[in-house]
């Protein structure tokens, strides 16, 4: 970061706090102080007697909250001191109730402002992970609801992998991947311009893995298989899952999931003002979804559905097979060769590719290296979008 700052990552046991809380610390090359590493081994090492029971629920343990945060803020006000910013780890459950003790972490890093990331989980998620780690201290732990924050935070889903984190909270941190202003792209003109849904307009890919996860955990099947094959209609990664007898059935469970879970859905970054630029004739949404499942988190994330609109009940080839986007070629009445895709997934710019279109790739689900856009950008707010004499020009944003 060009700015110094201590980097608050927050969340309670199973969140995968430390796991993220590393990964930052390792990409903006800070110094990480996780609470448990800087109070643990000291706070195990005594006897139980000492606390009358674990340290966690002993009578003391407020005592022993109260005295661990005080040690994790002074190393803190060393490490801004040393290095002009830190990475810290911990629940922060009561910080993150802007009282004294968020007074108290505030005053012992100033003058370097506090930025706070939130990550927060399904309940069954967090429980499983916990279980699968056999920490002994997760056994003393109390079951306490924890409240909303009162402080500004930048919320993080622990349904992400760590990558998928890292690509969000990045930009949202201010820590921007640049834009090659000079790439062929920017010197096309286009009749058209073909959305993907989910990943691309809009953030769904919590959603999708948290529908994914509880329908592999119902069927038992592989989570690995769901993350090889991200962009596929789910008819089709169903039929590589599951017997051809529990095809219908499988469908009919991951579409009421998803569904389901179309809840609060933000707009990635700058897609809503990009979308709406573009001319309603010129556009279209061309998703992997069915039209239930779209419908749904168009309207959770507040788009209007466009004119042009390809699901997967529209096509016997899904991506990353070409028909998709050449069904919407044909519906906007365009060359193919004149449309941009804008994608997300690695299957849909294959599709994209095969219909020869040119592609701006978006990170979120991927990184960077894996998307062989003709432009990468990780936000549509890098790009802008200009009319041109009845042509479609883009332009980057730096």
């Amino acid at each position: 970061m060009s700015d110094p700052a201590v980097i608050v990552v927050a969340g309670v046991a199973g969140t995968g706090k430390s796991t993220l809380g590393r990964a930052l610390a390792t990409r903006l090359r800070m110094p990480l102080l996780d609470l448990d590493a800087v109070t643990n081994p000291l706070l195990d090492a005594l006897p139980a007697s000492v606390f009358d029971g674990h340290w966690l629920s002993s009578p003391l343990a407020g005592a022993v909250r109260s005295g661990r945060y005080a040690a994790l803020r002074a190393v803190a006000a060393d490490a801004v001191a040393t290095a002009g910013g830190a990475v810290l780890v911990a629940p922060f459950t009561a910080e993150l109730r802007g009282g004294a003790e968020w007074g108290a972490l505030v005053a012992a890093v100033a003058p370097v402002p506090v930025r706070v990331v939130h990550l927060t989980g399904d309940a069954g998620l967090l429980a499983a992970r916990r279980g699968l780690r056999g920490e002994e201290r997760d056994a003393h732990r109390p079951e306490v609801e924890p409240l909303p924050p009162a402080v500004p935070v930048i919320p993080i889903d622990a349904e992400l992998t760590t990558t998928q984190q890292l690509l969000r909270l990045l930009p949202a941190l201010g820590v921007r991947t640049e834009v090659d202003a000079s790439a062929p792209l920017f010197a096309r003109d286009f009749d058209a311009v073909l959305f993907d849904l989910d990943g691309t307009l809009i953030d769904s890919t919590a959603s999708v893995n948290r529908s994914w996860r509880r329908f592999a955990e119902h069927y038992a099947v592989s989570a690995e298989a769901l993350h090889a094959n991200h962009g596929q209609p789910a008819r089709v990664l169903i039929s590589k899952l599951l017997p051809s007898e529990l095809h219908e059935e499988g469908l009919a469970r991951v579409t009421s999931l998803e569904v389901d879970d179309a809840v609060d859905l933000e707009p990635i970054r700058g897609a809503h003002d990009f979308f709406q630029s573009v001319p309603a004739g010129r556009r279209a949404i061309v998703t992997s979804g069915s039209v239930p499942i779209a419908t749904a988190r168009l309207a959770s994330a507040g788009f209007a559905q466009p004119d042009v609109f390809v699901t997967a009940d529209d096509v016997t080839r899904g991506k990353p097979d070409p028909e998709p986007f050449l069904t919407a070629a044909a519906r906007l009445g365009v060359d193919p060769a004149r449309c941009l895709v804008v994608e997300d997934a690695v299957a849909g710019i294959a599709a994209a590719r095969a219909a020869g279109c040119a592609v701006l790739a978006i990170t979120g689900t991927v990184e960077a290296s894996a998307l062989p856009g003709d432009v990468v950008v990780d936000g549509l707010d890098r790009i802008a979008l200009e009319v041109d004499g009845g042509v479609l020009r883009l332009r980057a944003v730096v």
